[in-house]
């Protein structure tokens, strides 16, 4: 069982930069693999980036790519997201996630996620 909670949220203006974190519980942090997923109002939950554990590799979706990178502590049992270069079209409710599959796809395979944190960007 894994309990996550995210923090850093906030109203920023267009080209500001936002750290997202993400304190998990549990003592097998470093078998999960964590994500970031997001959620604009009337649109579907969407990845934005993972951290895999089984060979520590990230992979981000292409809106973000280049702006955002994930990390994370396993002495910490953190996770974070720096945003960078924020846009109007990155507010979301954004949400993180934890599997303990190597390479999950899709939020249908992280059983575990908190509870949110609102990031807007002013234009």
């Amino acid at each position: 069982q894994m309990q996550l909670v995210e923090s850093g949220g906030g109203l920023v203006q267009a080209g500001a930069s936002l750290r997202l974190s993400c304190a998990a519980s549990g003592r097998t942090f470093s078998g999960y693999s964590m994500a970031w997923f997001r959620q604009a109002p009337g649109k579907e939950r969407e990845f934005v980036a993972v951290f895999y554990w089984s060979d520590t590799s990230t992979y981000y979706a292409d809106s973000v790519k280049g702006r955002f990178t994930i990390s994370r502590d396993n002495a910490k049992n953190m996770v974070y997201l720096q945003m960078n270069n924020l846009k109007p079209e990155d507010t979301a409710v954004y949400f993180c996630a934890a599997s303990r599959s190597r390479y999950p796809s899709g939020p249908t395979n992280y059983p575990y996620w908190g509870q949110g944190t609102q990031v807007t960007v002013s234009s």
